[in-house]
């Protein structure tokens, strides 16, 4: 073999140190037939340490084991940060905030962000405070359609219960259900309603009173303060729906009798400021004097983009929202309990069923910057809490996208279209209203003029409108055709869709300020679940409140002249009224252009 073929193995390879012995043992043992037992290794210190080192580090990975799961376990079973745990029940003060975005769906959303991207020359990666929160998704069927209102929507909130489209806090049975908020009182927590609409509007009613219609917004007003089975459930009110606390004859009722709620509100304790100098004396919560009640608007707050200029007049949303969590704060700073409030963005609903995508960017970023300011007092109160905001429906269909001709659209919508304008539809229409009403000779050439140049240029930013807008606006002058007319043009030229003035199916967002504290929220929920999560946050129970409301409210029935007895949730649902399943079709129909918030 030659040199370069021999086996690795073979030739030069040195020996080991104890190689010639252990040949001549092997030698050995082969001629005898005897092995030379090997004598037992002795182990060093390095053995020894290796063994220690190996111990060290199973017992090390058991512990980190055992901590993660103990910690896993904690964070499955207890919200951070509110309270402790006895059991399985929450113990220790906490406060709820639970914030509605009336009738905004995700495409609201959508097109908020765009519209500030735009307006403030922001990157395509700013987002919305909300955006930053988002935990899940609400499903909002009612028991009587697969599409919800405000009232259905509020009850499952509410109650923890569905029920069918009008209803307030009452059961398909037509019973009523007790509420979160109601419990909430009993148990020892302050209370309170911060919305933009009427104070008897549907999503606040639900949280304290009851009855069979929604319409019935004058016996609400006396339940919310105090005309109620359980006595007042609600230490501060805030929003608007003047007309429906005054006696009917004075100057801005819209009651349907001489009953004076304000002044019952007085009888019961209740301080009542009206204005925004009322307002403003409150000091932004440092000077509310429990209960109180604020009604700053005969009906609704003007929308924002309308508010923002006679801010002397309307409180905001963050304004009245700041001033609620600093009241609340104050009055509960000795007390065992905390406080639950409901903050309500009730105008977005609105815009929505205006089909007016200029007042909805608007009234989504009031109620974005008054999230914000919850967070900002969570973060800095000391008391364990968290906010829950999430909506009882999407409204008008929104879509950020509308094909105008039936050639192939173009994949594009036009933000900028919503900055030129200054008012709300519903705003100009209502000008437009005065202005007939204070012109009635003007002759049509005028009348044009007027409406092009004072209402669609000046108000909505828009400089192409054609003559037959300007014509179907003559024709239509009431202000909900006519409002409906001004959203359109807008909505056309920034290629914003609508599929409906109503409500759809579509399912909304659940936020919350941090996951961890609304994990049983994390995914996509029915409505109930909402409802759910806050009387188990609260640790609270419904059913002594539902069965003290059946026990005690025919005490609260009323009689009439001919003394026939109206029950204290007033009139009963008509017979024709679906309340337990679904409707089904029954041909095309038409109606009132009369929304139905």
């Amino acid at each position: 073999m030659a040199r370069n073929d021999e086996p690795l193995l073979a030739g030069d390879r040195p020996s080991s140190e104890n190689s010639d012995e252990r040949t001549i043992e092997e030698e050995d043992a082969l001629l005898t037939g005897k092995h030379k037992p090997q004598a037992t290794p002795k182990h060093g210190w390095a053995f020894w340490r290796e063994i220690g080192i190996f111990v060290w580090a199973v017992v090390a990975t058991a512990a980190v084991i055992i901590v993660a799961v103990m910690y896993q376990h904690q964070q499955t079973t207890r919200p951070p940060g509110s309270g402790s745990w006895k059991g399985t029940k929450l113990s220790g003060k906490r406060n709820l905030i639970f914030m509605v975005s009336d009738g905004m769906g995700p495409t609201s959303l959508s097109l908020t962000r765009s519209f500030r991207q735009f307006e403030s020359g922001l990157p395509p990666d700013d987002t919305l405070v909300l955006d930053q929160h988002l935990i899940g998704s609400s499903r909002t069927r009612s028991t009587s359609s697969l599409i919800t209102d405000s009232a259905a929507g509020a009850t499952a909130f509410s109650c923890g219960h569905k029920s069918y489209n009008g209803a307030i806090s009452v059961l398909p049975d037509h019973t009523p259900c007790g509420t979160v908020m109601e419990a909430a009182k009993k148990a020892g927590y302050t209370t309170g309603l911060v919305v933009t609409t009427r104070i008897t509007d549907a999503t606040p009613a639900c949280f304290a009173a009851h009855v069979n219609l929604r319409d019935e917004e004058d016996k609400i007003a006396r339940q919310l303060v105090g005309d109620h089975p359980l006595g007042h459930v609600v230490d501060l009110l805030l929003g608007g729906g003047r007309c429906h606390f005054l006696p009917q004859g004075t100057s801005g009722s819209c009651r349907a009798d001489t009953v004076d709620v304000i002044g019952m509100a007085k009888d019961n304790g209740f301080s009542y400021v009206e204005d925004r100098a009322g307002f403003d004396g409150l000091q932004v919560g440092s000077a509310v004097k429990l209960p109180l009640l604020g009604l700053f608007a005969q009906t609704d707050i003007p929308y924002e983009i309308d508010r923002r200029q006679v801010e002397d007049v309307y409180p905001s949303l963050d304004e009245m929202a700041r001033t609620a969590l600093k009241a609340l704060s104050e009055a509960t700073k000795d007390s065992d309990q905390g406080f639950f409030v409901m903050i309500e963005g009730s105008r977005i609903d609105h815009a929505g069923h205006g089909n007016d995508p200029a007042a909805q960017v608007h009234e989504v970023l009031a109620y974005d910057k008054a999230f914000a300011s919850v967070l900002e007092f969570l973060e800095n109160d000391d008391v364990p809490g968290v906010v829950i905001s999430t909506s009882d429906h999407e409204t008008g269909g929104l879509a950020t996208a509308r094909q105008l001709h039936r050639s192939y659209p173009e994949y594009l919508w036009y933000p900028g279209t919503l900055a030129n304008v200054t008012h709300s539809a519903e705003n100009l229409a209502y000008q437009l209203r005065d202005y007939l009403a204070q012109h009635q000779d003007i002759t049509e050439s005028e009348l044009r003029r007027y409406i092009k140049q004072d209402l669609i240029e000046k108000g909505l930013g828009v400089h192409d409108v054609t003559d037959m807008e300007i014509k179907s606006l003559i024709d239509h002058s009431d202000p909900w055709p006519a409002s409906y007319i001004f959203a359109d043009i807008v909505s056309r030229r920034a290629q914003s869709g609508w599929a409906t003035h109503g409500h759809s199916a579509a399912d909304v967002n659940i936020y919350a300020s941090n996951p961890k504290d609304a994990r049983k929220l994390i995914g996509n929920h029915e409505n109930t679940e909402v409802g759910d999560f806050l009387r188990d946050y609260l640790d609270l129970d419904l059913e002594p409140i539902t069965k003290e409301l059946l026990e005690k409210g025919p005490s609260f029935d009323t009689f009439s002249a001919d003394g026939s007895r109206e029950s204290w949730m007033g009139r009963p649902v008509p017979k024709t009224k679906v309340v337990d399943k679904m409707d089904h079709y029954h041909g095309d129909f038409k109606r009132s252009l009369d929304c139905n918030h």
